[in-house]
């Protein structure tokens, strides 16, 4: 028990599992699974820890956060978000409208992402966004004849490639030369001196993103020097900087490893660069994990557990398609039973019914459970809900919100006629 790995927000009492002052299990029991479980306690904390570094003693503003929406787009949660305080790292135009449905501001969103088409650039100038990380000389000229179009002008920062290893999966490392993201660091000065002869955009920002899941501080400092040498040599030729967008990838503790104080991490960063002589820039941070990650559950209910000569597999209701981490990136969640009995110890694969090997939640995991029992897949806050799918003609799981007492649907759960909404039969052809 005392190795148990136990996220802010939960507890465990008397062998039941807890989400702020209500249990899982009975959450299970009157809700169904598979269902996402989130704690307003953990997110409004893990948003605060920012915060108490944004802030100085006096109570003037170092820096910002902008809630890497990606992570998890859920209504609720970017408008307890917006509440708060934060702004939005957007990756598209969708994204955009649910900042705007949610009661967010669009002026307090940066557009970033690769491919933004000509539609989500228009839509982004109309609704006055923050600025767009460009991420190429072609995007920049495209958003530049929009703004032209449209009479507007389309404040800019470029997205900087600094080649540096966060180490992390290579999935969600963004920051090496051979990445798809970013302008490569040597083209970086060329292209602000084609932007700044632009008379449409606006150059207000420079910003980096090395990747996702990063527990150690150091790539983080590595990749902000190389920028802030790139802004120095900026106001060598009068490219003024306003603010510097050191992205997220903060990574957490998904229960075998150790991750970065958020408050301590965010000091370390904006100490360093006030020491290194900037600290008349604004700072933006783009963290998504690192808020909602350890914020939510996944319950799901044991179908059966089948054993065999080679392993045995404890198949539940839940599968890829809501938690597609495990399958993709061949990543750890923890998975304990809501309720804890004295039972025989079995060495299992959690599996999930799609027709698919792939199909897995978690690997030789010792659990104590029965048919029937029901598990919380832990830190599923994060790219749980966001990159679920219908593979399998599997509706998307509900989604609830914990606040104290009180439970909050914040996401009805879909019936499998919603997925036939929008397709069509063939017309019956005359005979």
């Amino acid at each position: 028990m005392s190795n148990l790995f136990i996220p802010n927000g939960f507890s465990v009492r008397d062998n039941e599992w807890f989400i702020e002052e209500l249990s899982l299990s009975s959450l299970a029991k009157e809700y169904g699974t598979p269902c996402f479980v989130y704690s307003r306690v953990a997110l409004t904390e893990a948003f605060k820890q920012y915060e108490s570094a944004c802030l100085r003693a006096d109570g003037s503003r170092r820096a910002r956060v902008h809630f890497a929406m990606k992570a998890n787009s859920n209504l609720a949660i970017l408008n307890l978000f917006a509440k708060l305080g934060a702004g939005f790292d957007l990756v598209s135009g969708g994204e955009l409208e649910r900042v705007i449905a949610a009661g967010g501001n669009p002026h307090d969103c940066v557009f970033s992402g690769v491919g933004k088409s000509a539609k989500e650039i228009t839509q982004a100038l109309l609704a006055g966004v923050k600025c767009f990380n460009v991420e190429s000389i072609p995007e920049l000229t495209r958003i530049n004849e929009i703004a032209h179009s449209l009479g507007k002008v389309a404040p800019i920062s470029l997205r900087v490639n600094p080649d540096v290893d966060a180490k992390t999966h290579p999935y969600i490392s963004t920051g090496l030369k051979d990445n798809k993201f970013g302008i490569a660091y040597e083209a970086v000065l060329s292209t602000y001196q084609t932007a700044h002869q632009m008379s449409n955009c606006k150059i207000v920002g420079i910003d980096c993103h090395i990747g996702s899941q990063i527990l150690e501080i150091e790539p983080f400092i590595e990749s902000i020097d190389r920028i802030l040498a790139l802004i120095a040599d900026l106001n060598k030729r009068n490219i003024p900087i306003e603010h510097l967008d050191i992205g997220g990838g903060l990574g957490i503790s998904y229960g075998h490893e150790a991750s970065p104080d958020i408050t301590l991490f965010a000091n370390t960063l904006l100490n360093h660069i006030e020491q290194q002589g900037f600290g008349h820039l604004e700072v933006v941070f783009e963290p998504g994990r690192s808020l909602v990650g350890n914020a939510g559950v996944l319950l799901t209910q044991i179908e059966y557990l089948k054993p065999t000569p080679a392993k045995n597999f404890c198949i539940v209701d839940a599968a890829m398609n809501d938690l597609m981490r495990p399958a993709m990136y061949d990543a750890y969640h923890a998975i304990v039973p809501v309720t804890l009995k004295d039972l025989p110890e079995v060495s299992y694969d959690v599996v999930g019914p799609v027709c698919e090997t792939g199909d897995w939640l978690g690997k030789n995991r010792t659990l104590k459970v029965l048919p029937q029992d029901v598990l919380a897949i832990l830190s599923a806050g994060a790219y749980g809900s966001s990159m679920a799918s219908n593979y399998n003609t599997r509706p998307k799981a509900l989604e609830l919100m914990i606040d104290g007492e009180n439970t909050y649907v914040i996401r009805e759960r879909e019936s499998v006629r919603d997925l036939f909404t929008h397709e069509r039969l063939l017309p019956t052809k005359a005979v």
